[in-house]
């Protein structure tokens, strides 16, 4: 009765209009008012619709008196007003009224005389037609004033109820917030009402503005604002606050209801804190609230997604025992549990169960069944679930489908997931985006991504738009492919489509930058993820972990590791095995111990992997004891060694020469059934090899066909570099012919070890022979042209070593620190002092930095030819380089100041070098002595000689004899004689020596003389 016409109400006033030649402005508007008297005369009538059909009223209605009339509001009945105005309209033809002040001055009246039902209809007409609800609130408040009264809440809730119900809750929550500025206060179910829907919404932003503003407002909270409170913390994981709003209700005098708790142990359960919903439960049930068949099943589900299946079923006899009767979501929970921990068998007696109690398999049912067995791989069973359901009539649906056709693609079957594909399509089940998106990862899985780019088209030719799953499974694929580019492409493909990437899609991004070393471009991606407020999970960090450490940049790599720690990510064993890796790498074994207990301390079990990782890393690092320690705990966890921690225990065994203790461990390996690989014998004939026991290790690799396996190239390695190395060149050769007979391909190394023995055998025909065939198969290296030109320089071949240099440059090889300090070292050698410097020069204009070795040859070169102010520069040089001198570049600078007669120099230098560690050697003590002598500093020399005796040193006899005479000429005949007792005490002379002049004139026993050599020979 009291709906408005359909007519639409809100367009701008129309001015009333007039012939400007007959009326004047005045007259029009004298009319009007007469108009309005006279309407609002008829209207004091009951039968006012009849009057004013028989008058000439209908002539003239105007959009003014109309106006008019319903603002003045002088009928005083607010339900007559309303039907004048639908009346007016019907009888102008024109929707003549869509004024706002007017709908609003209706609305207003009918609510002040408690017409809601039309009222609200006019506020639904208001919104239908209104941008602005502020306009509208604006207006309505107007109208209240104007009648000399205040606006009530019933009609501003019924405005923004209006504004909810059409789903426009960014407009009703505008409208909240608005109404503080004309001092409206909504009821408290009107704002309950809101945040549910802002809830559903998942409009958690606006959720908690309207919350602030009824705290700013003192709208006390009931019951139903607390349980959406709880639900708006669940709904995001914030389970902490949750139960801290509980808390709060109780303080508060404000009691939990059943929807309250089935809320927050929703919420427990979805956190998986599955101990701590027990407790709730408890409670609630203390304080007399009974469990009802939604709360079970919330309890059931939970139980059943954190793999305890086995609780989750006992609680389904707890309800039935309460009288509640289970439904099909009650078993579907069940079923889905056991399906999830492999217990098939008792999904499908839960199911049997189920009929049993009279409840029928439905669809949902069918499908989770299809969904254990699919993804156990069990096809076979999947049949027999579809036949069962065609036998019972049950409608297959496209999801029933994508699960036969995904569990194909899981066993890389695709002929048999398009055959179904065909299948859906002939029963006119139209694949949906699911259908299309497993076999798009089904084609990933087996390498096919043309495929999977041609599936992409079908499925956008069909009118369905791929999603971030669909996007994110072809960036993955293209991303292990190491295709990060096209990977790249994808995601721009998305942005365009107006699909913002999720982080799965950054991941399967990051993952494949860390993986191709490219950590600046993974970086980039992260900091996009974090603009977007997307948080990093423990994928992100993971690959950053890996990334790094791979890389050896493990400080990055512990900063993200602690960043991850400290978000409350749990890291998985990858990235600690990742961490511990790297670590071990880097020598630095202490931090892949703190690595390994920081997973202790967080209470998990590092599988094997780990275990082994560590015991690798130590092992490579020399730390047998450590590496024996946790082998010895890993057994003891009940953990199964695997080869691979074996073999890392016998190289490390072999590396410090016990190749005994490896022996032992592969017969404990035998013992537990654990298979030695070829790597393992490897590892044996490695070291059998390095401690010169070729014979053994000969005989081990004849055994290692008898034990089902196959010598491979390293194997073929390990043999050829012990019969080198034992001076069997037969040997090593035959191997070789054999390697290439078996159609094992020798690599560069093995090329390399036979170049090296026939260089060191001066056998440069061969040698050379073999060097062009490693050009020609591509295995040369400068490791290669390194060999062949340290052979040539040993041989004093210098000019084919100096020739070799040019090929290789000429060739695009590098040469490095190893190839020029070879050149240096030999030129130094040959005296050819001018080619050592030039090699020199163009080491440094290289960028290749000189190594201690190359310093000290040219100091030495340099030192030969009496070059010592080049000497003292290179000397100079090497120390602000940082580069640490060798004993022998110290006592060639300490020779060469005592040369100078720069004791000064030389004393500072003994100095340095004793504090280092280093010995003096006795041409060093013999250079200094003499220095300090033909300085006349006797006494500082009879000190170095004493000092000389005390080391177990013995001088040459020509310094002592310096000295002795240096004092007799001085006249200290005492200090001479104590000189020769110090040197008879020291036995350097025999004891029956007992003058001065013996020893100045050279009158010792022929076995205790000898003839001082020059310094330069007892250096070499």
């Amino acid at each position: 009765m009291w709906r408005l016409t359909s007519r639409s109400f809100m367009a701008k006033r129309r001015p009333v209009c007039h012939k400007t030649s007959s009326f004047s402005t005045s007259q029009a508007l004298a009319q009007n008012e007469q108009s309005v008297r006279e309407i609002t005369t008829l209207l004091s009538s009951h039968n006012w619709r009849a009057l004013m059909e028989t008058s000439d009223v209908p002539k003239k209605l105007n959009p003014d008196v109309i106006r008019s009339v319903i603002l003045q509001n002088q009928v005083g009945d607010p339900k007559r007003l309303l039907d004048f105005f639908n009346w007016s309209q019907k009888k102008m033809g024109t929707a003549a009224h869509q004024d706002l002040d007017v709908l609003s001055a209706l609305a207003v009246h009918l609510c002040n005389s408690n017409w809601y039902v039309p009222a609200n209809d006019l506020i639904h007409c208001i919104i239908r037609n209104s941008d602005s609800p502020l306009a509208v609130l604006a207006s309505i408040v107007k109208n209240y004033r104007n009648c000399n009264g205040s606006p009530n809440s019933v009609i501003f809730d019924m405005l923004m109820n209006s504004y909810r119900k059409r789903g426009l809750l960014v407009e009703a929550v505008n409208l909240f917030l608005g109404a503080k500025d004309f001092e409206l206060r909504p009821s408290l179910l009107s704002c309950n009402s809101l945040l549910g829907d802002l809830l559903k919404g998942n409009k958690l932003e606006l959720f908690w503005k309207v919350f602030d503003g009824m705290c700013v407002r003192k709208i006390s909270p009931d019951v139903y604002t607390y349980t959406n409170i709880i639900s708006a913390h669940c709904k995001v994981g914030n389970v902490t606050d949750a139960k801290r709003v509980l808390l709060e209700m109780g303080e508060k005098g404000c009691s939990p209801n059943l929807v309250t708790y089935n809320v927050i142990i929703g919420g427990l359960c979805r956190a998986q804190l599955l101990d701590e919903v027990i407790e709730i439960k408890r409670s609630m049930v203390d304080k007399g609230l009974v469990p009802d068949l939604y709360t079970y099943n919330i309890l059931i589900n939970g139980f059943c997604m954190g793999k305890r299946s086995r609780e989750a079923k006992l609680m389904l006899l707890e309800m039935s025992n309460m009288g509640l009767n289970p439904d099909p979501m009650t078993y579907n929970a069940l079923i889905d549990g056991f399906m999830r921990q492999g217990d098939i068998d008792e999904a499908f007696r839960i199911k049997d169960e189920m009929v049993a109690y009279g409840i029928e398999e439905n669809l949902i049912i069918w499908n989770t069944l299809l969904n254990g067995v699919c993804k156990a791989g069990k096809m076979e069973k999947a049949l027999e679930i579809m036949r069962e359901m065609n036998e019972k009539g049950a409608k297959l649906d496209s999801q029933t489908y994508s699960l036969l056709i995904e569990g194909y693609c899981r066993e890389q079957n695709m002929a048999r997931a398009f055959e179904l594909l065909d299948e859906m399509k002939k029963r006119k089940i139209a694949p949906t985006v699911l259908t299309y998106s497993v076999i798009i990862n089904g084609q990933c899985r087996c390498g096919n991504l043309q495929g999977a780019n041609a599936i992409l088209q079908e499925m956008i030719m069909n009118g369905l738009k791929p999603n971030a799953i669909v996007y994110t499974t072809l960036m993955t694929a293209y991303a292990k492919e190491g295709r990060v580019e096209e990977s790249r492409m994808i995601l721009e493909r998305m942005r365009n489509q107006g699909i913002l990437p999720d982080v799965f899609c950054y991941n399967s991004l990051i993952i494949g930058f860390c993986k191709a070393k490219r950590m600046e471009e993974a970086r980039t991606y992260l900091m996009e993820m974090l603009e977007r407020r997307l948080r990093p999970n423990a994928h992100t960090y993971g690959a950053f972990i890996e990334g790094y450490s791979k890389a050896g940049e493990m400080e990055i790599a512990d900063r993200y590791f602690n960043e991850m720690l400290s978000c409350g990510l749990l890291p998985n064993n990858g990235s600690y095995r990742a961490l511990i890796e790297g670590h071990c790498k880097e020598g630095n074994v202490s931090e892949a111990f703190s690595v390994f207990r920081c997973i202790l301390s967080r209470g998990a079990l590092p599988d094997v992997q780990t275990y082994s990782e560590l015991i690798h890393g130590l092992s490579r690092n020399g730390k047998m004891n450590e590496a024996f320690g946790v082998f010895s705990e890993f057994q003891e966890k009940g953990l199964p060694p695997n080869a691979f921690t074996y073999n890392s225990l016998i190289s490390g065994s072999c590396k410090q020469g016990n190749v005994d203790k490896g022996f032992q461990l592969l017969e404990e390996m035998s013992i537990k059934g654990i298979n030695p690989n070829i790597v393992t014998y490897n590892i044996l004939i490695d070291g059998l090899c390095k401690a010169g026991e070729i014979e053994r290790a000969k005989n081990l690799f004849d055994d290692i066909e008898e034990k089902g396996l196959t010598p491979n190239c390293v194997t073929y390695a390990a043999m050829i570099d012990g019969y080198c190395k034992s001076m069997n060149a037969t040997a090593a050769f035959q191997l070789l012919e054999e390697m290439l007979s078996r159609g094992v391909s020798p690599d560069a190394f093995i090329y390399n070890v036979i170049l090296n023995f026939c260089c060191n055998e001066e056998n440069f025909e061969k040698a050379l022979d073999l060097f062009q065939e490693m050009l020609k198969k591509g295995f040369a290296s400068t490791v290669s042209f390194n060999t062949l030109i340290e052979g040539y320089c040993k041989s004093g071949k210098l000019q084919e070593a100096n020739d070799l240099l040019e090929e290789m440059i000429q060739a695009q090889f590098i040469p490095n620190h190893v190839t020029y300090t070879s050149l240096i070292e030999h030129y130094c050698k040959a005296g050819l002092m001018g080619e050592a410097k030039r090699f020199w020069l163009e080491m440094q204009e290289r960028n290749v930095t000189p190594t201690a070795k190359a310093f000290a040859s040219l100091l030495h070169g340099f030192h030969n030819i009496r070059n010592t102010a080049e000497a003292s520069a290179l000397f100079e040089q090497m120390v602000a380089k940082g580069i640490e001198p060798d004993e022998m570049t110290y006592h060639v600078m300490i020779d060469a100041y005592c040369q100078e007669g720069n004791v000064t120099e030389a004393s500072k230098l003994k100095d340095e070098m004793l504090m280092k560690g280093m010995p003096m050697s006795v041409a060093a003590y013999d250079a200094l002595i003499q220095a300090l002598c033909k300085k006349d500093e006797f006494s500082e020399a009879s000190k170095l000689l004493n000092e000389m005796g005390e080391k177990g040193f013995r001088p040459s006899l020509r310094t002592c004899r310096v000295i002795v005479q240096g004092f007799q000429i001085a006249g200290n005949v005492d200090e001479a004689a104590e000189v020769l007792q110090c040197i008879v005490k020291f036995g350097w002379v025999s004891s029956s020596t007992t003058s001065l002049d013996d020893l100045v004139d050279g009158n010792q026993d022929g076995e205790k003389s000898e003839d001082s050599e020059n310094l330069l020979k007892q250096t070499a």
